[in-house]
């Protein structure tokens, strides 16, 4: 039998205690499900007039698809302009020149302080007084997730980076390299794989705030199901929600997916240059006590 270094193996009460536990727990959740199913049969949200146009055509083509496409525009280009400022400023801040550091620290921590928002309300009417009258909504967006969450991928490039072990970047040191290869050859290839975890929670935090665009009427996803559909179709305000929840997590369940098979691949894709080192039994001597052949060709 396998034990556990972190805590004993539970006992035969213990066993029956969690079962008990675990039997309530799953009553109480079933209650409240059906609670909430009754009071929303009661309003009649269940009646099937109120989800037939989640069954027409013209009900995706015209709305659901068209701001799933406004979501995911405003996701993608945030997520890369976010990655390129984590990366840029993450770096900054671990320069030994003292202006470079701190004005990129005051950057990050400004950034991370300011509500996202608030941020999007201040660039969406501050653009208008800077470039003149037109639509920046989906720039008011784009821009704000962009400071907002790249500020936050700056503190884990950063942290990424110094948790990697300080041998590491000594030895790169010892063989004469310089800073920029030492943390673009030794220190960032190994740092990317460790802070793959955070990336994707913060980028799955970036989707979901692009729901923040429907405060300044941005055409996404939650704009169409929550303003427009309920409109075109009375009464269809629940099952719209409904259905937006869904797609919402179904595609942060995809990104996740995705990420985790790309961490899987780079740990896979990591083979080590150098063949395995023979055993000094397996080293043979060769004229005047140095390595044969066969030492050196296992040597080299």
């Amino acid at each position: 039998m396998s034990t556990s270094v972190l805590f004993d193996a539970p006992g035969p009460r213990t066993r029956v205690r969690n079962g008990i536990l675990t039997f309530v727990s799953i009553v109480v959740v079933a209650a409240v499900l059906y609670g909430i199913w009754s009071g929303f049969d009661a309003k009649g949200q269940w009646e099937g007039k109120i989800w037939e146009p989640f069954l027409q055509a013209e009900t995706w083509t015209s709305y659901i698809l068209p701001g799933l496409l406004g979501t995911l525009e405003a996701a993608a280009v945030a997520a890369l302009l976010a990655l390129a400022f984590g990366a840029i400023f993450g770096l900054a801040r671990l320069s030994d020149h003292a202006w470079i550091r701190v004005p990129a620290g005051v950057v990050v921590e400004v950034f991370r302080a300011i509500p996202l928002l608030l941020l999007i309300f201040f660039i969406f009417y501050l653009a208008p007084a800077v470039a003149g009258p037109g639509d920046y909504t989906f720039m008011a967006v784009v821009v704000g997730l962009m400071l907002y969450n790249g500020s936050v991928l700056a503190e884990v490039v950063r942290a990424g980076v110094n948790a990697m072990p300080h041998g590491q970047s000594e030895a790169a040191y010892a063989v004469g390299m310089r800073k920029n290869q030492v943390m673009r050859l030794v220190l960032l290839p190994q740092a990317v794989t460790a802070m793959m975890p955070a990336i994707v929670s913060q980028l799955v935090v970036l989707l979901k705030d692009t729901a923040l665009g429907y405060i300044i009427a941005y055409v996404d996803l939650l704009n169409y199901g929550f303003k427009i559909l309920p409109a075109r179709f009375f009464g269809s305000l629940i099952p719209a929600a409904i259905v937006v929840g869904v797609i919402y997590v179904a595609l942060n369940m995809a990104l996740s997916y995705l990420a985790h098979w790309l961490e899987r691949r780079s740990r896979r894709s990591r083979k080590s240059p150098t063949g395995p080192i023979a055993p000094p039994s397996a080293i043979g001597t060769g004229p005047g006590g140095g390595p044969g052949r066969e030492a050196v060709a296992t040597m080299e």
